[in-house]
C-alpha cells in the first residue's frame, strides 16, 4: 500500500510567494486509458477545504459576507491591501480557497456560492483567559479594523471563537467559569465528541456585531482536533443563518398567498355559478397565475436553499456527537427547538406556494373545458344552420333546373318553329304550328336527359 497524499493546497506566505502543501499528483499510468478531464478536479475536491490547524489556546476572527454583487476580482483587491500580498491575482483564488500565512497568524479566504468567508487565526491575548468576565477582543486583533470593516460584500455571519486549554475533570465547574466569561449571561453548553471539548455559547450578538464562542480542550489536544472542533463549530452557526434566511421571504408571501387564495376561491365560485362571461373570467385567472409564477420564480430557489442549508445544520450537529452537561442545554436541542419553527415555516410556504400553483391550473383547465363546451354547442349551431342553408341551396338549385329545363326547351321549340316557317315558305307541305307543338315532348324528355346526364358526370 503506498502512502497516502493529500491534495495540492493553496497558501501564500507573508511575502507573497505561492507554495503548496503537497505536489498535485499528475503522473500519467501507461496501463490506464486516457483520463477524463475533470477526473484530478473532482477527485481533489475532497481536499479543496483543508480545515486549519489551530495550536491553544487560539482566537478565531470569522466573518461570513453574502457575495452576490461582489466579483472575485473585488476580493482580490481588498487581499492584495494585506501586507506582502500586493502581487495576488484573481488567478490565485480560481480554486476557492487560499490560505494566506503571517508571522504571527492566520487568514484563511473561502468563496461559496452565496457568501464568502475569512477566518482569522492567532494567539489569545493574555487578558481573554477563562478567569476574565466578558473581555475585550477587537483591540487585540493582529488585522487591522479598517481592512475588516472593507470587506466587501454583506456581512451574514460574524464570531469570535476563543480556544482555551483547561481540564474537563469537571464539567459543571468548568460551566460555570464559562458563563462568567460571558458576562453571566444564560449560554447553552455540551461536551462534544462524547468528552474531547466543551463548547459554550449565549448565542447573543453584541454592539461590536459579533456573537462569541467558547471552546474548551484539554491540553493535549492535537491542532488538527483544534482545527477540525473551529471549523465544524462556525460552519454550523453560518449554514443556520443562512437557512433563516428563507423565513423573511415566507413571511412576506403569507398576505399574497393569502390574497391569491381567496381569489381563487373567488374564481371556483364564479365558474360554478356561470353567471359571468368566460373572458372575464380568464383574464383575472391570468393576472393571477402571473403573480404566482412570478413569486415562485423569484423565490423557489430561496426555499430550497433553506432546506439544503438545513441539511447542512443537521449534519453538522451530528458531527458534534454533543453529550449534555447537567444545568443547560445542549447546542444542538437549542437550535433545533429555534430552528425547527422557521424551517417549518419556509418549507409550508414553499409548498402552499406550489399547491396554489397547481390549484390554478385546475382551475384553469376547468376553464377551458367550460369554453371547449360552448364553443362545441356554437358550433354544432352553426353546423345545422349551415345544412339547413345548404338544403335550401339544394331546392333553390332544383327550382332552378326546373325552371332551366321550360327555358332551355322553350328556346328549343322555337327554333323548331321558325325552321317549320322557313321550310313552308319554302314550298314544303309543313304546317309550323302543328310541328313545334309535336316536338314539345320529345324537346322537354331531351333536355331533361340531358341535364340528368350532366348531374351525374359532375357527381361522379
Amino acid at each position: 500500500m503506498g502512502n497516502f497524499q493529500p491534495a495540492a493546497i493553496p497558501t501564500r506566505s507573508a511575502q507573497g510567494k505561492m507554495s503548496s502543501m503537497n505536489q498535485p499528483i499528475c503522473n500519467l499510468n501507461p496501463a490506464l486509458p486516457p483520463n477524463d478531464p475533470q477526473r484530478e478536479v473532482l477527485h481533489n475536491e475532497v481536499h479543496a477545504r483543508p480545515a486549519a490547524r489551530i495550536r491553544l489556546p487560539a482566537l478565531v476572527v470569522f466573518i461570513a459576507v453574502l457575495n452576490d454583487s461582489v466579483s472575485r476580482e473585488a476580493e482580490c483587491q481588498h487581499l492584495n491591501r494585506l501586507p506582502g500580498q500586493g502581487k495576488l491575482t484573481p488567478a490565485d483564488l480560481q480554486e476557492n480557497f487560499l490560505r494566506l500565512r503571517f508571522t504571527d497568524h492566520t487568514l484563511k479566504w473561502e468563496r461559496h456560492s452565496e457568501f464568502t468567508r475569512y477566518s482569522l487565526v492567532q494567539a489569545l491575548p493574555p487578558h481573554a483567559s477563562l478567569d476574565a468576565t466578558d473581555p475585550e477582543l477587537l483591540s487585540s486583533l493582529s488585522l487591522d479594523a479598517a481592512w475588516l470593516r472593507a470587506i466587501p460584500g454583506r456581512t451574514v455571519a460574524a464570531i469570535k471563537l476563543v480556544m482555551l486549554a483547561e481540564s474537563l475533570a469537571d464539567p459543571e465547574v468548568l460551566l460555570d467559569r464559562a458563563r462568567h466569561w460571558f458576562g453571566d449571561h444564560a449560554v447553552v453548553a455540551s461536551m462534544m465528541g462524547h468528552g474531547h471539548s466543551v463548547i459554550v455559547t449565549d448565542f447573543r450578538l453584541r454592539d461590536s456585531g459579533f456573537e462569541r464562542m467558547l471552546v474548551l480542550a484539554p491540553v493535549d489536544t492535537s491542532e488538527t482536533r483544534a482545527g477540525r472542533i473551529s471549523s465544524r463549530l462556525l460552519e454550523l452557526e453560518t449554514y443556520r443563518l443562512m437557512a433563516l434566511r428563507g423565513l423573511p421571504v415566507a413571511k412576506a408571501l403569507g398576505p399574497m398567498l393569502a390574497e391569491s387564495e381567496a381569489v381563487l376561491s373567488t374564481i371556483t365560485a364564479r365558474l360554478e355559478g356561470k353567471h359571468d362571461s368566460d373572458q372575464d373570467l380568464l383574464d383575472t385567472l391570468v393576472a393571477l397565475a402571473a403573480r404566482v409564477e412570478r413569486a415562485t420564480a423569484e423565490h423557489m430557489y430561496r426555499f430550497s436553499a433553506t432546506q439544503a442549508y438545513d441539511a447542512l445544520v443537521l449534519q453538522r450537529i451530528a458531527e458534534l456527537r454533543e453529550k449534555p452537561i447537567p444545568g443547560t442545554q445542549t447546542l444542538g436541542e437549542f437550535m433545533q427547538r429555534r430552528l425547527s419553527p422557521a424551517i417549518a415555516t419556509v418549507a409550508a410556504t414553499a409548498q402552499r406556494l406550489a399547491s396554489l400553483s397547481q390549484r390554478i391550473e385546475r382551475a384553469g383547465g376547468l376553464l377551458r373545458t367550460r369554453v371547449d363546451i360552448v364553443t362545441e354547442a356554437q358550433n354544432q349551431q352553426l353546423l345545422a344552420k349551415l345544412t339547413r342553408g345548404q338544403e335550401l341551396q339544394l331546392r333553390l338549385q332544383r327550382t332552378v333546373e326546373g325552371l332551366s329545363i321550360a327555358a332551355i326547351s322553350y328556346y328549343v321549340i322555337s327554333l323548331v318553329l321558325y325552321a317549320g316557317k322557313a321550310a313552308n315558305a319554302a314550298g314544303l307541305p309543313i304546317n309550323p304550328e302543328i310541328a313545334a307543338g309535336a316536338m314539345i315532348p320529345v324537346v322537354l324528355w331531351g333536355v331533361a336527359w340531358l341535364t340528368r346526364r350532366i348531374h351525374r358526370r359532375f357527381q361522379a
